[in-house]
Formats: C-alpha cells, structure tokens, sequence
C-alpha cells in the first residue's frame, strides 16, 4: 500500500506537505496543492484511519457488539447504526458475542485495541464482561447498551419494552380465550436472565393462569431449542393450545416444528412471536407479531453516540423503553375443539 512519503515522492514535496494538503489543504498554493492531489489518485493512497487513532488516543469509529449476526433483528439494527453514523462522519467495527458474557469480554478488549471512541453494546449474559465496560467508561469510552440492559449498570440503554410487549402478548391470547399458552423459554437468573422470559409468568398469573412445569425450559433463544422445545409441548398429553415465541428466530423453529409434526395454525395451535421478520407474512397462514421498533432503537442508539462524543454525555443516564406493536394476522384465534382436546 501506497505511504504519504510515497506520495510526497511523485508529488515533488516533502512529507510534511503532503499531510497539510490532505489535513489542511487551504494553507498550500493551489499549484502545490493540485500536485499531491494527483500523486494520490494515481497511487491510491488512502490515509490509515487506525495509526492516526493511535498517536492521537480516539478516532471517530464506533464499536458495535451484537449476540448474533445472522439474526435479523441486529442485521437491522446493525444497519440503522451504520447509516445514522456514516451521515454524521463516523464509521462502525462490528462484532457479536453470541450471547455470552466472556465472549462479550474478548471482543470488548479487542474493540478497544482499535482506539474506538464509543461502544454500542448487546451484553451477553452473565457478568463477565461489567467489570470491563465499567473500565472502558473511566478510560472516556461511551457505552451504550441495546436490546438487553444489565441490571444496576450505569449506561445509557435503548431497548424494547419487554415487560409491556410480552403482556400484551399474553392478554391478546388470553382474550381469543386461550387458558393453556407455553413461551418458548423459561427464565434463569444466570443462565438467561432477560425480560421476555421472566414477564411471561407473572403477566400470566396476572390473568389467574399458571404455567405447567412440562411447559418450562431453560434455553437459549435460537431456532433448533425452540423446534425441539416445540415437538416435545406438542406431544404432551396435554398441549397448549398456545405458544409464544419470544423472537423470531424462535418462530421459525416453531413454525418448522409445526409442520413437521402435520398441525396448523391456529386450527391446531395459535403461533405468536416478538420480531415482524419478513418470512411472517409469507407464509400460510401469515404470523402474528409483537413488532419492535428496530429502525428507531438504532436511530436513536447511533444518535446518543453522536451527541455524547460531540457534547459530552448528559448528567443523568438516558433510559428508553419502547412499545412493540401487535400486528394481527392469521396464525392466532380461539382455540377449537381440535386444539383444546389432547393430540
């Protein structure tokens, strides 16, 4: 690759220039300075963002650690981010840490080798990864969480409205006139301590329901534990007559699951999922949906980052919980004889 001496060297100036003609060109003579312009078309030269990072201690990149890249949810999330701070001059790393804490940690240690000057984070699980975000905030790093807040953390956050968002869910079910509603996961303090999970049984015994211990299971949130979780709910002696899957890799698991085992929605069983992923609405019948506000978190998270590094972050932590929205479409009514009675 090309150096700024090589381009002083075709250029017929000195190194030093040669810098003030890309940094501040304005103070060269315009032949001068024509003349460096040429030398770094022809040679290709692009400046090298991360050595400059590291003599003056920051740069304009931004870390973005996501659970899992080939979930949609953070694909569009990642995008959002990206196009929010690629309008304002910054540029993104992005990473994932496929929900774990100490993965979280490795890839927070790595983001910071890169001189980033902010983080937008989806902690994993666990606690890991805190005393090291803590850090990274001492050291004038701005941390941002999405998606899932650590408990008692002092950052800023942007997430979902969990808590609202699985309520809603259960009372839509509950007022078709389900009584029997499993969640395609059950809640662990350690091993998955996130909102949706935990909600799920307070919102139902809100509602005088209870959830059968042949109901619960401790899983990760990802397509293969939601299908065999899926065979094994509908094979019981006494299925629900509805599930809930608590994103919408989830779905496709359950949808798979479904199929498989020859039942239909919602003839056999109603289907309900947080994410509007695309696949939803194509299929038949077409699934009901908590959508999330993913375009406005990542909005909203990109511009927190832009207003922190470029006025400094505010006094008080900035704290957003927003609504999903309940699209109704097809893989939801009230149970029928068929679906109430055991399979």
């Amino acid at each position: 690759m090309a150096t700024i001496n090589d381009v002083a060297r075709l250029a017929g100036v000195s190194p030093t220039t040669a810098k003030r003609a890309l940094r501040e060109p304005e103070l060269l003579h315009p032949d001068t300075l024509k003349k460096v312009q040429d030398a770094v078309r022809t040679l290709h030269y692009e400046p090298d963002q991360r050595a400059g990072a590291l003599r003056g201690g920051q740069s304009r990149t931004v870390g973005l650690i996501v659970a899992s890249i080939v979930e949609p949810f953070f694909a569009e999330l990642a995008r959002c981010i990206g196009r929010t701070l690629h309008a304002a001059g910054y540029s993104l790393i992005l990473s994932e840490n496929e929900y774990s804490s100490e993965r979280d940690l490795d890839e927070l240690k790595l983001m910071y080798g890169q001189r980033v000057s902010a983080m937008i984070v989806r902690p994993g699980y666990g606690e890991k990864s805190r005393d090291h975000l803590l850090r990274l905030r001492e050291r004038g790093v701005y941390i941002v969480e999405v998606d899932y807040h650590l408990p008692d953390a002092p950052f800023d956050y942007i997430t979902l409205d969990h808590r609202g968002s699985i309520r809603m869910a259960v009372n839509y079910l509950r007022d078709l006139g389900h009584t029997r509603i499993a969640a395609l996961g059950t809640y662990h303090p350690l091993i998955h301590p996130e909102l949706r999970s935990r909600t799920f049984p307070e919102a139902m015994h809100a509602l005088g329901l209870t959830v059968p211990e042949t109901y619960q299971r401790v899983m990760l949130l990802n397509e293969d534990t939601a299908y065999d979780l899926t065979r094994h709910l509908m094979t019981l002696p006494t299925p629900p007559t509805a599930l809930l899957a608590l994103n919408g890799t989830q779905a496709a698991g359950a949808y798979r699951a479904l199929r498989e085992l020859g039942l239909r929605p919602p003839q056999d069983v109603s289907l309900l999922t947080v994410d509007n992923y695309s696949w939803t609405a194509l299929v038949d019948p077409p699934i009901s949906v908590i959508e999330q506000p993913v375009e406005r978190m990542g909005t909203e998270a990109a511009r927190l980052v832009i207003r922190a590094l470029e006025e400094g972050p505010g006094d008080q932590p900035t704290q957003l919980e927003l609504p999903g929205r309940l699209i109704r479409r097809g893989s939801c009514a009230a149970p029928t004889t068929r679906s109430i009675s055991t399979l």
